[in-house]
């Protein structure tokens, strides 16, 4: 059984320099101390903040700086781009009419990173 996830978890990104976290707008959710994140809380700058700075070569930004440096890896700014939802999710909780996002749910950045999740922010809800 996985952790039910809500505002306020840690998230950790596989090329991003720095944690995050993830934000939950209220709208439509379930409450405890912070709304209930959902699989579709997945939208760059809203839900998903910046990971300080990013050091994947498949960020066209990282991959011009690394170029200008003759080659030195010379991480950027990092600003997450996200295609698809968290993955898997809990399909057996619905929230909103979308599954419930549980700790050991990924999440793919179209530059190559795996953003996880480091912290759900809660210890006592647990999901299927």
């Amino acid at each position: 059984m996985g952790m039910c996830v809500c505002g306020g978890a840690n998230l950790q990104c596989s090329f991003g320099a720095a944690p995050s976290v993830l934000n939950v707008l209220p709208a439509n959710k379930v409450m405890t101390s912070m709304a209930i994140a959902t699989i579709m809380d997945k939208n760059p700058m809203v839900n998903i903040a910046p990971f300080g700075m990013c050091s994947s070569l498949a960020n066209p930004q990282v991959a011009a700086a690394t170029a200008a440096a003759l080659g030195a890896l010379t991480p950027m700014p990092c600003i997450p781009v996200i295609a698809a939802p968290w993955a898997p999710g809990s399909p057996t909780v619905l929230i909103g009419g979308y599954p419930a996002l549980n700790n050991t749910s990924k999440l793919m950045c179209n530059w190559g990173g795996v953003i996880q999740i480091a912290n759900p922010g809660t210890n006592n809800i647990q999901v299927p």
